[in-house]
């Protein structure tokens, strides 16, 4: 065993630890050397989602002492930053997951001792809420209490900045630094106040000015089943979809109440089938017209469509692309397009949204993946251009500038709205996604992510990751490379005139391909779960929409046969 894991081990088992922590430390350290490693060898840091990780004892585990000292080290940065004479505040938010609501009252409680104001919402909510209040309640950071679409056995701890946006450069790193800084010693508590449906009523009626078709929803008649997956959106979103005229919501009640054992699941990732199976069977059984689910803290959207009988499951490019061309609609015939619009996406989300904002006269910005730089460039732009939307594949979606992270609350009001305005012409919303193909080009995306666990795991990844970069592929299923960009790098190598160019987004492990056919393939280690991913982007045309089935099996093909290739190395 290692002897760093093992005196950090041995620390734990001290009386500075509560008896149920120091019972299980010494039970690894007696009997599981295997668990043991894996719950000391590192400790937990910021990545895209921020800390995240299995909960239990250990450095590189979600408890209470870790989120203590997360929290103390963000106390200590946000006191030497801020202006101390003018009050600095925090709001915090947790998720429906097993000790959420205990470790957001220790965050809180951690905070309100070093003097800062705490506003702690009484119960679960949305994260995109958390993001909302925290402009709302004029606060310099947030914290929010999730492990996200992750398995019951995790938890995680967002932070946000007084934009309302995760954190990035330079208050990330600054918050880590003094993170590392702290023990368990320095940890202070102190007892803080609690928010509620004040805040609750103010994020429903900005989210309701955003919207375009109000007037109208009603009477389209749209039939609703939703499903909040155990989750916290059940505390806003039913009250949310009434506020703008869609009274025939049908809720699954069996994933109705709140739980962190998400005991009707595998996992309560609305991007699996599995888990919006019951939401489709009560589709099924009253003919409903669309079907959507979100996770547990509320920020992505899963949606399906009944398209002439046929219950059609949308991935979060389609339904990314969908809402893209419904806001960008709905603001050309409002005439509000005005030359300073923009949206965002990453740089792994579809090709396709460039496609329909470019016929729009709408710039669109790439990013890196994560919503946080989504986040940043409204920031960036604030005041000088109107943000109008953007996402990203893996089913998070944004409209408007009130919330700065994924928000599935009103992505979901939104797809209702796009659905209402189809139904009313006889169509669905699958209509309106084979119009776009045939208008743009049939744009499919596939993802093949491979997890590596542990130590070894990330270790095996970075092996991974140094043989894509040293040696990259002359060409990938027969087509040649004709572009590497390297964003660790930050540099892009035209691979036919042999230039180089400069890359302006921030330094990131990603390497990504683009191929003489317009495919683009691009390869990163994921920021919160210990898996290397491969996106794969490819694209055809559609004739006609009676072309759609062959077309995209033609391209599934396509993606599989590159998937293969490039995972064998």
């Amino acid at each position: 065993m290692d002897n760093i894991v093992l005196q950090k081990a041995k620390y734990w088992t001290s009386e500075v630890f509560d008896e149920q922590t120091r019972k299980a430390v010494a039970e690894m350290i007696e009997n599981n050397p295997e668990q043991l490693n894996e719950s000391f060898y590192k400790d937990l840091e910021f990545g895209t989602g921020g800390l995240r990780g299995i909960m239990g004892a250990g450095t590189n585990r979600m408890n209470r002492y870790t989120v203590g000292m997360a929290t103390q080290g963000l106390a200590n940065y946000l006191l030497a930053l801020c202006d101390k004479a003018k009050g600095i505040s925090c709001a915090i938010a947790h998720d429906s997951r097993n000790n959420s609501r205990e470790f957001a009252k220790i965050t809180a409680s951690v905070l309100s001792a070093n003097g800062i104001k705490v506003y702690l919402f009484d119960k679960l909510r949305p994260t995109p809420e958390l993001s909302f209040a925290i402009r709302h309640l004029h606060c310099n950071s947030g914290i929010v209490i999730t492990a996200s679409h992750n398995p019951k056995e995790y938890n995680g701890y967002k932070v946000y900045w007084s934009d309302g946006g995760q954190v990035i450069p330079p208050h990330d790193k600054g918050i880590i630094e003094d993170v590392r800084k702290v023990t368990v010693e320095d940890i202070k508590f102190k007892n803080v106040v609690e928010i509620g449906a004040d805040v609750d009523n103010a994020y429903i009626e900005t989210l309701k000015s955003l919207c375009h078709n109000v007037k109208d929803n009603a009477s389209a008649n749209l039939k609703i089943v939703y499903t909040p997956i155990h989750g916290s959106s059940i505390s806003v979103l039913p009250q949310a979809l009434k506020s703008i005229g869609f009274n025939d919501v049908n809720i699954v009640e069996e994933q109705a109440v709140p739980d962190g054992n998400f005991p009707t699941v595998k996992s309560p990732n609305p991007e699996e089938r599995e888990a919006l199976t019951l939401a489709i069977r009560k589709a099924e059984q009253i003919g409903a017209d669309i079907v959507f689910g979100t996770d547990p803290d509320s920020d992505r959207l899963g949606v399906v469509v009944n398209h002439n009988g046929k219950f059609v499951i949308l991935n979060g490019n389609q339904t990314a692309s969908i809402l893209v061309h419904y806001l960008l609609d709905s603001f050309k015939s409002e005439g509000r397009l005005k030359g300073k619009e923009f949206i965002v996406k990453t740089i792994v989300t579809t090709e396709l949204i460039p496609q329909i904002a470019k016929d729009y006269g709408v710039k669109c910005l790439d990013v890196l993946t994560g919503f946080k730089y989504i986040a940043e460039e409204i920031e960036k732009n604030y005041g000088k251009m109107q943000f109008i939307g953007g996402g990203e594949e893996s089913y998070g979606f944004l409209a408007g500038d009130c919330v700065r992270d994924k928000d599935a609350v009103i992505a979901s009001m939104l797809v209702c709205e796009a659905a209402a305005r189809m139904k009313a012409q006889g169509k669905t919303l699958m209509d309106l996604l084979l119009d776009i193909y045939t208008k743009y080009g049939f744009y499919l995306e596939g993802l093949k992510s491979l997890t590596k666990p542990g130590q070894s795991g990330m270790q095996e990844i970075e092996a991974m990751m140094d043989k894509f970069r040293s040696t990259p592929p002359e060409s990938i299923c027969g087509v040649q490379v004709v572009m590497v960009h390297d964003f660790q790098a930050r540099k892009s190598y035209d691979k036919i005139s042999d230039l180089c160019y400069d890359i302006t987004l921030p330094k990131s492990n990603v390497l990504q391909y683009d191929l003489a056919d317009g495919s683009k393939i691009t390869v990163r280690p994921s920021g919160t779960e210990p898996k290397i991913k491969f996106y794969i982007g490819v694209k055809g045309k559609l004739e006609t929409p009676s072309q759609y089935e062959a077309t995209e099996e033609k391209l599934k093909a396509r993606i599989n046969e590159i998937i293969e290739t490039i995972t064998k190395g």
